[in-house]
């Protein structure tokens, strides 16, 4: 039997595929990881992960102290703490309020932030190997995604701030 949205799927614009693609990987971590996250709060405690290496800690603090710290900047900076704030209240993350590196204040993956991330990476395999993600087609993916990596990599020096 032919599956019945085969048509529908042939016809979607590139964007839509990738897009039909992301959405299946969050839907199937979200539906079996062992803590109740949102999408984006996947995407932000992978972000701490990421702001926890040396040279993106010296790439922020930069940012910061070269920020114009008008009332946007002031805005934005309370939101993500506010977003932080329900990482750490899950235990995933500890925010220090004072790092004396430069920053308002900085976060820090916890042991369980660290497990849930473990869980998150074995789950993103299970999906892989679900929706038959092989060598052959791997190829195609890294060719477009260093196509789209020029996007994000012009975008991330443009912003003016990192929180």
């Amino acid at each position: 039997m032919v599956h019945p949205h085969k048509e529908a799927i042939a016809n979607m614009s590139p964007a839509s595929l990738v897009g039909m693609i992301e959405e299946s990987k969050m839907i199937y971590i979200k539906d079996n990881l062992s803590i109740h996250l949102h999408d984006s709060q996947i995407r932000l405690l992978k972000q701490v992960q990421k702001h926890q290496k040396p040279r993106h800690v010296a790439i922020r603090v930069r940012k910061f102290q070269n920020a114009n710290k008008d009332d946007l900047f002031n805005m934005h900076l309370d939101l993500y703490l506010k977003k932080y704030q329900k990482l750490a209240k899950k235990g995933l993350i500890e925010i220090d309020d004072n790092p004396g590196n430069g920053l308002a204040y900085d976060c820090r993956l916890t042991e369980k932030g660290g497990e849930i991330l473990d869980e998150i990476t074995s789950l993103e395999s299970d999906w892989e190997n679900i929706v038959k993600i092989n060598i052959s087609n791997m190829d195609a993916l890294k060719k477009i995604a260093l196509n789209a990596h020029d996007i994000n990599y012009k975008h991330k020096k443009k912003q003016e701030f990192i929180f």
